[in-house]
């Protein structure tokens, strides 16, 4: 109990950080990837390259590579990111490849037949897009978005290696303060096993809400 005494205000503070890292990669991940999903589908030639080759490299790659590439490797183009920027850059262009190939599922599993009769109707794209596929494709998408949100704030840890002050790294700078390692990391282990529990009821709740139109 005084071990978490004392690192109570240094983990809340981390706490803030890691789900900071979190949420912020997660939207901006999810904008890239539903644009890079839209690319594949529907773009000419060169978008879809460019789609393909941009999931390819960034989910063939370890997110640590990414990271340290961005942050140690950018300032070599005269471009210096503070730690917490070039975390986020680097989680959310993970993550956005992850995510681009869930909502490539998702619009795939809509029926043709859907699209043919949104534009039967007079539907340009777009609306087509919006008021038909995405609610049916959000449906099958979101258990796989889901796990990916779960993976993403896992991944927070890795920004440790960049010098961001989140939950891990609180961890070990406590840890090698007092020598209690061992207790220092079963308590973040369970902080982000809390985080992830409540992203798994709340992902939950949100499948049932989408399943009642069906």
């Amino acid at each position: 109990m005084d071990l978490l005494a004392r690192a109570f205000p240094l983990l809340i503070d981390a706490l803030g950080m890691t789900l900071f890292l979190g949420i912020t990669s997660f939207l901006i991940g999810s904008v890239i990837g539903m644009t890079v999903a839209l690319a594949r589908l529907f773009g000419g030639p060169v978008l879809r390259a460019i789609a393909i080759g941009y999931v390819s490299i960034w989910r063939g790659t370890p997110l640590l590579i990414q990271l340290l590439l961005v942050y140690f490797g950018l300032p070599q183009f005269g471009i210096i990111l503070q730690p917490v920027p070039a975390s986020i850059i680097a989680l959310s262009l993970h993550a956005g490849a992850y995510l681009a190939e869930n909502f490539r599922a998702g619009i795939l599993s809509v029926d043709k037949g859907q699209w043919e009769a949104a534009y039967s109707l007079g539907m340009p794209f777009p609306r087509a897009f919006r008021r038909v596929a995405f609610p049916q494709a959000a449906r099958v998408a979101i258990p796989p978005v889901g796990s990916r949100f779960i993976a993403l704030m896992k991944d927070t840890s890795l920004a440790s290696v960049v010098t961001v002050v989140e939950l891990t790294a609180v961890a070990e700078s406590i840890g090698s303060s007092t020598f209690r390692y061992l207790e220092m990391f079963a308590i973040v282990a369970m902080i982000y096993w809390a985080i992830n529990s409540l992203l798994s009821l709340g992902q939950e709740v949100l499948e049932r809400r989408l399943a009642r139109a069906y």
